[in-house]
Formats: structure tokens, C-alpha cells, sequence
């Protein structure tokens, strides 16, 4: 008789675990929203002025966003890596939401965007998802020297001009990324900027902001605990460095060569205190950091389609933030 498998924990509708270590990620909450958690096939063609592929190299695998080219752009397009979120333990690159957003970001931006599928917990703890990051950078620098084919970039990417991006979790790995690249030599890529929208940078002590500011979709304290205790190495707490960059036992921020930051926040953002926190400690380290706040957001709002479609607030500032994301990128 086969002994049924016993579920020993669960995380706000993302994801559940079983007795024998098996995974299951099937969207549990409202079926209207489970559209946004799809996954789109590629399309070499161009659908809304953006054509997207999958490339697998070896473990790694990327899906690459390609805006239409038109006859007055004569120079190459910015490279941006763009690293998605979830807690490190749900979501992909080719969920719906991030394809809707990024193909959006592309066509609106002006650059090509790579979007890693990053290994995901508990099956696989940090760093994982940050090694599939860096070599995501180590990975353009062998097309950009010619030693892997990817015909997209080696047309139409500016190697000389590649940014990082990330969302929550994703936000997080940026850090760590551009840590990484600056101690790497990875010429003739050079890293121009960095981006982390809404960053999953927490304390192990509550702050302020967990305990008063509104609990969204995409992100409870259920998801904040339940995630980062699967992802962190086992024996870690939040004040691990991946999530606390800030802290004490991370690394100085001062001693880290960095590129110039565009930090984006949301006002209403459940870990505002603690992001902010990584934005002084980043400023006192005399670190290039803007920020730029969403008034009246939650984490990650603008990848909710259905409130950017309904909500004019929520669609005028999915606006201004991806303006503001323009203007850095042009600037750099």
C-alpha cells in the first residue's frame, strides 16, 4: 500500500512541502490571479514591439527580451540582467507577470533584457540563486569576447553598458551580483549600474514597518519568515548577509567596489524601515545611491497586472517608475 505523503508545511498559497521533500508549487489562492503565474512560451516574433527566445547553456538557462529596432537607432541597446523574485523559493523567469512588466520595461527603456531562471529553494538554499546570477555576467562576457553565440546581443548589445535589476528577492541578488563583479574581471562587460526594486533586506528583529504597514499579495510576514527560513543556509537567520547586507556580519559596505545604485522603494512597503536602513548604511559608505519612492505602494505593485489595468494610482506609478528607471539607465 502506498503511504500517502503528509504536508509539513505551507506558505501563503505559493508553496507546500511534503514529509518526503517533495516540492509542489501550484498557485492555491484566488483563481483569478493565477494568470499571473503562468509561464509564457518565447516568441521570435515581435508581438507588441518586443520578440522574446530561451537560450540553455550547460545548467543555465536565460529568456531574452529583444525591443524592435528602429531605422534611427544606429547605437547598441544597454544589456540589463534582470533577476526575478519570489522569496528565492517560487516564480520564474517566464511567469507571466514578469513577461508582461519586462517586455514592457524593454519596448519603453530601450535596452535587452536577460532574465536568468534562477535555482530556487529549499531544493536548492543560497547562494545558489546568486552563483546563477554572477554567471549570468560571466556568461555575457564570453559572447561579448566571442566565445558563445547569441546573435541578439552580439548585434544589437552594448557590453560596455550592462545593468542589473532585480525584484524583492531579485533585489538582493543585485547586491550581492555587483559585489561579485567587483572583485571579478569580466572586460570587456563592464557593469555600468544596479537596480533593486523593492529589496528583500530584513533583520531578524521585527522592524517598525513589518508590524504596521498592510500586508499584500505579494509579500505577508508568513511569506517574509516561512521563504527566507528555506532559502538561507541552513543555521542562518535573517541577519545573514544575502539578507541583511547592512548588518554586522555582513561584509563593510565601504570595502566593496560598487557601480552607481538606483534603489526604488514602495512608500507602504511592509520592510520600507529595514530597506532604508540598507540605504544609509549605503550613503555613510559613500556609495553612487539615489532612491526613488513609489508614494502609496506595496512591494512589488506593478507587477500586479490586474491593479495596474484598474487602479489609475497603481498604473501612474508603474509609469514613473519605469521612467525613472529609463532615466538612470540613459544617464549612465
Amino acid at each position: 500500500m502506498v503511504q500517502e505523503k503528509k504536508l509539513v508545511d505551507e506558505v501563503s498559497g505559493w508553496l507546500r512541502i511534503y514529509d518526503d521533500g517533495s516540492v509542489d508549487r501550484t498557485w492555491t489562492g484566488p483563481p483569478e490571479v493565477k494568470f499571473m503565474s503562468e509561464p509564457v512560451p518565447p516568441h521570435q516574433e515581435f508581438i507588441d514591439g518586443v520578440a522574446t527566445h530561451d537560450v540553455t547553456i550547460g545548467d543555465n538557462r536565460f529568456r531574452i527580451y529583444l525591443p524592435e529596432i528602429t531605422s534611427s537607432e544606429k547605437e547598441k541597446l544597454p544589456v540589463v540582467v534582470h533577476f526575478h523574485g519570489g522569496g528565492f523559493c517560487i516564480s520564474e523567469a517566464d511567469w507571466f507577470m514578469y513577461y508582461n512588466m519586462y517586455t514592457r520595461f524593454a519596448r519603453t527603456a530601450r535596452f535587452i533584457c536577460v532574465s536568468p531562471f534562477l535555482r530556487r529553494a529549499p531544493e536548492n538554499r543560497l547562494p545558489a540563486a546568486i552563483e546563477d546570477g554572477f554567471s549570468t555576467l560571466l556568461w555575457l562576457q564570453s559572447v561579448a569576447k566571442g566565445e558563445s553565440e547569441e546573435p541578439w546581443l552580439e548585434k544589437h548589445g552594448d557590453f560596455s553598458r550592462v545593468f542589473l535589476i532585480g525584484d524583492s528577492s531579485g533585489g538582493n541578488i543585485v547586491h550581492e551580483v555587483a559585489a561579485l563583479a567587483g572583485k571579478a574581471s569580466l572586460e570587456p562587460v563592464r557593469l555600468a549600474g544596479a537596480i533593486p526594486v523593492h529589496p528583500g533586506f530584513i533583520r531578524s528583529t521585527r522592524s517598525r514597518s513589518e508590524l504596521e504597514k498592510p500586508q499584500s499579495p505579494f509579500l505577508t510576514l508568513d511569506m517574509v519568515d516561512k521563504f527566507l527560513g528555506l532559502a538561507l543556509p541552513v543555521g542562518s537567520n535573517k541577519d545573514h548577509p544575502i539578507t541583511c547586507p547592512m548588518g554586522e556580519a555582513a561584509p563593510p559596505l565601504s570595502g566593496l567596489k560598487l557601480p552607481p545604485f538606483l534603489l526604488c522603494l514602495a512608500e507602504l512597503d511592509l520592510i520600507w524601515d529595514t530597506e532604508m536602513e540598507y540605504y544609509e548604511a549605503m550613503k555613510k559608505a559613500n556609495h553612487d545611491v539615489e532612491v526613488f519612492v513609489s508614494k502609496g505602494m506595496t512591494h512589488s505593485f506593478y507587477l500586479n497586472k490586474i491593479a495596474v489595468d484598474l487602479d489609475p494610482n497603481t498604473a501612474t506609478e508603474t509609469e514613473a517608475l519605469i521612467a525613472r528607471v529609463k532615466e538612470f539607465i540613459e544617464k549612465h
